[in-house]
């Protein structure tokens, strides 16, 4: 696995997961809001606040019918157009330059996922150390090329995408000058389910992109898929978050809050270091407890010549006498000296 460095941290196989919090609509349309939400993603221990820079002009056309209605009756946007909600959900460009540099300030990575060519210009004149391509702009190849071009991490969603479209956008981005690439298991559902998350899928994107860093872009609710998805050698984990679900917001509803993205870096951090090295083998951290291991002791005084039994031995804690394994193999046998209750049995003793 290829280690990438976005802004001085490096993120690959032996380093930590790197923790993105993205932002999305829970502002509110409040710059206030935007603003606490940064600020509660760096208390909370995040390595990233991520937002979305786009215009509902950018993104599409005010035109209702057909697709552009949203009625898929689970969606959280049901009744709304397309632009209806991008022009609810989008951050102001006018904002992105006090966030990224209140995030700083706050030793917080800021970035954005750009939705169009015009997007990637304004990013650049802002110098973000990297950008997301989100799951439905995958297919937008001049968006691809532009940020390629840019020579900065990209990191790229795999929701809606069969695996030779995330190939082809994969290697759109390398053709143009991309080097650093995360490719994220998404399911690009809202909320997604843990029995349509298919973290097993990401040992396979490893290995069909063995230069990429593998993470998850997790709609689940909960922690339990993204701590499973660093087990399995994700080591970028994206979740949306609020301030409070309770407020509302267009993503608020599977978003986490404050308290909820502290466990996820601690919980993360714990599945990265439990998983340590190949070891068969006792650990010098477990010395002291061989010692609980049970073993062959004498339980009754037994005199000279006196032959062994199970009357007078038997196998118990702790574990300082011979293994158990030999138990069958000394019953019968004498003993060479006088033996005390509570003495470990050894060999120079029969």
């Amino acid at each position: 696995m290829k280690e990438i460095v976005i802004q001085n941290q490096s993120i690959g196989k032996n380093f930590r997961p790197f923790i993105i919090a993205e932002m999305s609509g829970n502002h509110n349309g409040d710059i206030k809001n935007a603003l606490a939400i940064v600020k509660a993603a760096a208390v909370a221990g995040a390595s990233a606040i991520k937002l979305q820079t786009y215009t509902a002009d950018t993104l599409t056309i005010d035109h209702k019918g057909g697709l552009f209605d949203i009625t898929n009756e689970s969606s959280l946007w049901r009744g709304k157009n397309l632009y209806e909600l991008y022009k609810i959900a989008h951050t102001p460009w006018e904002w992105h330059q006090e966030i990224f540099e209140y995030a700083a300030s706050l030793n917080l990575v800021a970035f954005s996922s750009p939705f169009d060519e015009t997007a990637v210009d304004f990013l650049e004149k802002l110098n973000v150390p990297a950008y997301k391509i989100a799951s439905f702009e995958s297919n937008h190849f001049p968006l691809l090329k532009k940020v390629a071009q840019t020579g900065k991490p990209i990191l790229i969603s795999s929701g809606t995408s069969k695996i030779n479209e995330l190939v082809e956008s994969v290697q759109c981005l390398k053709e143009n000058g991309a080097k650093q690439i995360v490719v994220f298991k998404c399911t690009s559902s809202y909320p997604a389910s843990p029995e349509n998350t298919n973290l097993n899928t990401l040992p396979v994107l490893q290995n069909i992109f063995p230069n990429c860093v593998i993470g998850l872009s997790d709609h689940t609710m909960g922690l339990g898929a993204s701590v499973a998805a660093v087990a399995l050698g994700a080591r970028v984990i994206e979740k949306h978050f609020t301030l409070s679900r309770d407020k509302g917001g267009v993503d608020s509803a599977f978003s986490l809050e404050p308290s909820e993205l502290k466990s996820l870096v601690v919980e993360t951090n714990r599945a990265f270091l439990a998983l340590g090295d190949v070891q068969l083998s006792t650990q010098k951290v477990e010395a002291d407890s061989i010692q609980f291991k049970r073993s062959i002791y004498v339980i009754k005084d037994i005199e000279k010549g006196e032959q062994l039994t199970t009357k007078n031995i038997r196998i118990i804690r702790p574990g300082d006498g011979l293994m158990p394994k030999y138990f069958d193999m000394i019953l019968g046998r004498k003993v060479s000296n006088t033996i005390k209750k509570g003495t470990p049995l050894s060999w120079n003793l029969i």
